[in-house]
């Protein structure tokens, strides 16, 4: 737990690489097409329970792994942004899964802690291409709603993307209490 803690507050800070394609707009809203790089990815996938209480479940053994409970008791930093995957159902409201993507630090890439917590999996996926609309604020589950609708809307007609899945991205750690950055990211196909 202070391997934890000591992490999230001094520890270094990767940025995921990525690189904006475009920017685009419609009335008030704007959005960026942006291609983030592959790698390897720590995982938790957490189902049966609200948005907002599966990430409570979640991110804590994203952030005890990241702090040390390794095979290699080394705490490895963070990468921002934390994303995880949303699963809407037809009418919009989130199905109760989630599936956390933290992606580990460019130093980690090649020579990867094992996690001690088995509920935790690592896996390798490809780059992405995503349409991204940032706002602020203490992020819950009807902002990831709202928010992907809003881009949804600003998109129409004019962009493919996955209608099964979102992410929802986070730049910040909880104590942060001003400033605050999210982002819905919708995948293009």
């Amino acid at each position: 737990m202070l391997g934890m803690i000591k992490n999230s507050l001094f520890g270094s800070v990767d940025s995921w690489p990525c690189q904006v394609l475009s920017k685009g707009g419609k009335e008030e809203l704007t959005y960026e097409e942006r291609t983030y790089e592959g790698g390897k990815f720590a995982t938790v996938e957490v189902t049966d329970k609200p948005i907002d209480e599966a990430l409570k479940e979640a991110m804590p053994k994203i952030l005890k792994y990241i702090g040390g409970s390794n095979d290699k008791g080394v705490g490895m930093g963070m990468t921002v942004p934390v994303s995880f995957a949303v699963f809407p159902r037809e009418d919009g409201c989130l199905q109760k899964k989630i599936k956390v993507w933290f992606r580990i630090p460019n130093q980690f890439q090649a020579d990867t802690p094992i996690p001690t917590d088995k509920s935790i999996e690592l896996e390798e996926r490809e780059s992405i291409t995503v349409y991204s609309k940032q706002y602020g604020g203490y992020a819950k589950e009807a902002d990831y709603v709202s928010q992907a609708a809003q881009l949804r809307s600003a998109l129409e007609g004019t962009a493919n993307y996955q209608t099964d899945f979102y992410f929802c991205a986070g730049y910040d750690p909880p104590m942060k209490p001003y400033g605050r950055r999210n982002e819905v990211w919708l995948v293009k196909k």
